[in-house]
């Protein structure tokens, strides 16, 4: 499936908005058969089971796979180590476990790894919910703080609700690009017509689709 074309108008909410040769490759290797031994790059092994499980509660199994099912824990996880700033990438390992502590704290439990999905969806829902344009404005400002601290290698700090926010609403827009922009997904879920047509301007999309988004 040719996505070249696709992926340069496309962005991820972690940060860079231009498909490069790395993010393409990327992409693709993490096609295939979801690998149940699969080991962290970038996140350790117990952030990572974590991010599993949050890629799920954000796209669960319904009538089409869930997020983890086609890679999109794998995918994420590569791209923060090798695409993502060195800012995005120290605000997702705080923001991560900033979630991660608050899950601990309101389930009573000692380690991440016995964490489940209902105690992470818990503390991913207020995270997730809509912010006043005060709260938005605040977060902001300290996004950009921190940036400006880690770009002129000074100390950077952001308090544990603002970087697991920041985290939670980031990890929702990657999660749903990586997962509309996979391979089983784009060729078997939304319409996908790989040599393209003649234009129709003003068809019907359930008469050309049966009511899909295309793919490309």
């Amino acid at each position: 499936m040719e996505r070249r074309i696709a992926l340069k108008n496309m962005g991820m909410a972690l940060g860079l908005t231009v498909a490069t040769p790395t993010l393409i490759s990327l992409l693709q290797s993490c096609q295939g058969e979801p690998d149940t031994s699969w080991t962290p790059i970038f996140f350790t092994p117990e952030q990572g089971a974590v991010l599993t499980q949050l890629v799920d509660i954000i796209i669960p199994k319904t009538d089409t796979p869930s997020a983890s099912e086609v890679q999109v824990h794998v995918f994420l996880d590569r791209y923060v180590q090798e695409v993502s700033s060195k800012a995005d990438q120290q605000l997702m390992i705080a923001g991560l476990n900033a979630l991660i502590t608050l899950a601990l704290s309101s389930s009573g439990k000692d380690k991440a790894i016995n964490l489940t999905s209902e105690d992470l969806e818990a503390v991913l829902a207020p995270a997730l919910a809509q912010q006043s344009p005060e709260d938005s404005t605040r977060l902001s400002e300290a996004v950009t703080e921190f940036n400006l601290s880690i770009e002129s290698n000074s100390e950077a700090s952001i308090v544990d609700e603002l970087s697991s926010t920041w985290f939670a609403q980031n990890l929702r827009g990657s999660v749903i690009w990586a997962f509309k922009t996979s391979e089983y997904i784009g060729e078997q879920v939304l319409a996908y017509l790989p040599i393209p047509g003649g234009y129709i301007p003003c068809g019907d999309v359930n008469e050309l689709t049966g009511g899909r988004a295309w793919s490309l």
